[in-house]
């Protein structure tokens, strides 16, 4: 019920966002002459881990991956965002820091590309929009904690069930059996939200779609959510 609320919550925010920068494009481009709309096609890169950069992202449309590359060259994935989620670099001096994460699109994108200048002085005139930035930002925080706490503390199949969940909320669609995902994970790419290998996932996976509570091909997931629920008594 949380990530539900929480979810609408989001939505409702970003529709306030899109209709900011709906309003009058060229009034924005002049008080803020930084801002860029952008398309990327899915599967290229906002950024790269490593990259020196000094602008902040603003998600208009679509699905963005956050990763980070071990030493020991294992990808971690650190969260999926989505409309209205903003990321890059919030210090003044970032431009001569490396960027510690890659952004990737898992779907076509579009978003806002701002100079951190122009975002600091945005937020300085747009309480509102501030004020959402501030709370989206927890959000993300209170989310990747929560991460961090199931992968410490819960087996991988209640891991599985926590993460299958929270996509549903976030990203699925209403269907017959539950969800749809509106969003193509592959099984390794559901491994590394899950913090686990990809043949144990694998094999969760398939004794679940064996019980009827998730379907899947190689183009989506259908989550019986209501199955998943009952299954570890949430």
């Amino acid at each position: 019920m949380e990530l539900k609320m929480q979810s609408i919550a989001h939505e409702a925010k970003s529709r306030l966002i899109n209709e900011f920068f709906k309003r009058d494009t060229n009034q924005l481009q002049k008080d803020y002459p930084s801002i860029l709309e952008v398309n990327m096609p899915e599967k290229t890169f906002l950024y790269r881990q490593g990259d020196r950069c000094s602008d902040l992202f603003w998600i208009k449309s679509g699905i963005v991956k956050l990763s980070h590359l071990t030493k020991q060259g294992s990808e971690v994935t650190i969260d999926l965002l989505r409309r209205g989620d903003v990321i890059g670099c919030f210090q003044n001096n970032s431009a001569d820091q490396e960027i510690d994460e890659t952004a990737q699109a898992l779907s076509e994108v579009n978003y806002y590309r701002i100079a951190y200048s122009d975002f600091k002085a945005m937020m300085f005139h747009q309480a509102e929009l501030a004020w959402y930035v501030i709370e989206d930002m927890y959000a993300r925080k209170q989310r990747v904690e929560r991460k961090l706490r199931t992968i410490l503390t819960q087996p991988v199949e209640i891991r599985v069930i926590t993460t299958l969940l929270e996509l549903a909320e976030m990203f699925g669609m209403r269907c017959t059996h539950g969800y749809t995902l509106e969003i193509h994970l592959t099984q390794q790419e559901v491994a590394d939200l899950v913090g686990a290998s990809r043949s144990v996932v694998s094999t969760i996976l398939n004794d679940f779609r064996n019980r009827g509570m998730l379907d899947y091909t190689r183009d989506q997931i259908c989550i019986n959510d209501a199955a998943l629920h009952d299954f570890c008594g949430f």
